[in-house]
Order: C-alpha cells, then sequence, then structure tokens
C-alpha cells in the first residue's frame, strides 16, 4: 500500500486511467463545440467590423456625433467578440511544455489595453458632445435612421446566432450582453434620429452620444476591473469562496480544508489548489473522495484545474500545523 504523502499523485493517477476512454470522448466534442463556437464567433466578429466601418462613414457624411458615438459602443462589442472568439480558438490548442495554461493570458491583457483605450474614446465622445451642445451643428436625421437602422438589424442577426450557441460559455454570453447594448444603442439613435425629424432639435444628437459614451465607460470599466481581479489572481467574480469552503468540507470523508486558493487562468477558466485532511485510509477510498470533490468543483463552481494535496492526522509537522484550522488565501 503507498504511503500516505504518495496518495495525491497516486490518486490521481487512478483517476486519470479509470476515466481515460471517458476524458477521450468529452475531449472530442468539446474540440467540436469550440470549433462551432469559433465558426459563429468570427461571422458575428466579420459582421460587426463591417458595422463599424458603416456607422463611422455614416456618421462623417451625416456630421452625427451619436452615430461616431455608436460606432465607439460597436468598437466595444468587436473586442469583446473577437477576445471571445480567441479564446474559442485557443482552447482547442494543445498544452506545451513552455504554456502549460495555453495562451489565455494574452486575451487578457490586450482586453486591458482595449478597455483603457475605450475609455480614452469616451472622453473624447464626451469633450466633443459639450462642444456641440455650445454650439449645436445640424445633422443628416434621415441618413441617422437609415445607418443606425442597418445596424439594428445586423446586432439583432448577431444576437440570434449567438443565442443558439449550446452549453454555458462564458465567452459568449459575455459577447452576447455586448451585442445587446448596441442593439439598445441602435435603437436609441432611431428615435433620436426621428425626434430630430419631428421638431429640429438638434441638440438630441450630442445628448444621445453623452448616453452613448456612458455606456461605453460601463462596459470598459468592468472589463478593466475583470482583468485586474483575474492578473492579481485575485477570487473568481461570481463564486463565494465561504460556500465553496462549506461544500468542500460537506463532501463525504473530507474533515478540513486549509491553505485553499481559487484563481482565474482568463475569464471563465478557473483553477483551485488547496490541501484535504482526510482519515488515514486505503488508497481506493482517497480515490473516491478526490472523484467526488473534483466532480463538484466542476459542476456547482466550473472549476476544471484543481490541484489537490491530501493530508491525515499523523502525516507530520506540515499537517498538525493546520490541522482543524481553515486559512483560504
Amino acid at each position: 500500500m503507498p504511503s500516505v504523502m504518495e496518495w495525491p499523485v497516486h490518486c490521481l493517477t487512478l483517476k486519470w486511467r479509470d476515466g481515460m476512454a471517458h476524458r477521450h470522448d468529452d475531449d472530442d466534442l468539446h474540440q467540436r463545440d469550440s470549433a462551432e463556437t469559433g465558426r459563429r464567433l468570427r461571422l458575428a466578429f466579420l459582421l460587426t467590423c463591417a458595422i463599424l466601418a458603416v456607422e463611422i462613414a455614416g456618421g462623417l457624411v451625416s456630421n452625427s456625433l451619436a452615430l461616431l458615438s455608436d460606432a465607439g459602443h460597436v468598437f466595444t462589442d468587436i473586442l469583446a467578440l473577437g477576445l471571445a472568439w480567441f479564446a474559442a480558438v485557443q482552447s482547442t490548442r494543445p498544452a506545451t511544455p513552455r504554456r502549460t495554461f495555453g495562451y489565455y493570458r494574452t486575451g487578457i491583457l490586450a482586453a486591458l489595453a482595449n478597455a483603457v483605450t475605450l475609455l480614452a474614446i469616451s472622453v473624447a465622445i464626451t469633450i466633443e458632445a459639450v462642444r456641440r451642445l455650445l454650439q449645436p451643428e445640424t445633422v443628416d436625421s434621415g441618413l441617422m435612421v437609415a445607418v443606425a437602422t442597418l445596424g439594428l438589424l445586423v446586432n439583432l442577426f448577431v444576437a440570434l446566432s449567438l443565442r443558439q450557441e449550446p452549453g454555458e460559455n462564458l465567452n459568449v454570453r459575455s459577447a452576447l450582453l455586448h451585442v445587446i447594448g448596441d442593439l439598445l444603442a441602435s435603437a436609441a439613435v432611431i428615435i433620436g434620429a426621428i425626434v430630430i425629424q419631428l421638431t429640429g432639435l438638434y441638440l438630441v444628437d450630442p445628448l444621445l452620444s453623452v448616453l452613448i459614451a456612458v455606456i461605453i465607460v460601463g462596459g470598459a470599466w468592468s472589463i478593466v476591473l475583470e482583468t485586474i481581479n483575474i492578473l492579481m489572481e485575485g477570487t473568481p467574480t461570481g463564486i463565494n469562496l465561504e460556500k465553496l469552503i462549506r461544500d468542500i468540507k460537506d463532501t463525504p470523508g473530507v474533515l478540513d480544508a486549509h491553505d485553499l486558493h481559487v484563481w482565474s487562468i482568463a475569464a471563465g477558466i478557473h483553477a483551485l489548489s488547496g490541501h484535504i485532511l482526510v482519515e488515514d485510509q486505503a488508497l481506493s477510498q482517497s480515490s473516491e473522495i478526490l472523484e467526488n470533490l473534483s466532480r463538484m468543483l466542476a459542476e456547482k463552481y466550473g472549476i476544471d484545474h484543481a490541484t489537490i494535496q491530501f493530508e491525515h492526522r499523523e502525516c507530520g509537522l506540515a499537517c498538525t500545523l493546520f490541522q482543524n484550522r481553515l486559512e483560504p488565501s
């Protein structure tokens, strides 16, 4: 029988051997789903790029700051869709000796840089809006309606396409929220253009641009906070650490837990490491505890990368120091 200090290695090995065929099936299914997700996101990304070009041209020709502001919001959609597409493509790449977790952090760094750029764009839009409020300029409201309607229809198509995505994909869900936001912004531009046509109040255009700039700031700032939290390896948003600890301790065979770390490798890709206190028992019993813990972490918290070290009350000074204590970090 292997010694207790060998339990983590042996339990992980047994788990891998027993579930090898099942994991191959899961990997094949994951590859197919990721490929389909990548195709949907690529189409959405290209269509949104086309809308960005149309809105920039339409905004310049019609002299509509609201359209140009909406183009800035469309750029946030391109960022979100591009990152989701990147994540889908990267998830199909195998790990390498130099990049054991792949290239997910590249997307996080790009998200941070682009979010900061979006904040700067929002400031520029607001400054121009204030200038136009003080000195109103005429706009081509008819062209505003045409361009905004085209953007609304394309975003509606993209949203419906992403809604068809099976399963729980956090990257796709995040991108979908951006697209829905742009849908609402396009609708606001259409309503504003109609108001301008009926009333001749050109002040509506800069007021709409300020509203859209606020939407951009909200989206960009949330990206900044999320990327900083990931880079600082903070507890992932949406994971209640106290509840997670209770669920670990409620797992049959677990006496206590300590030295617990939970972090995100990238958006929606969570990892955990920790020490689990168990009774001195047979290897097969330890393997069952590990299987139950891994299943619970994956199903309830989306944690698929878990490194668990088993300890028991007699395993030495390292265990004694933390016995019956819980020190999450």
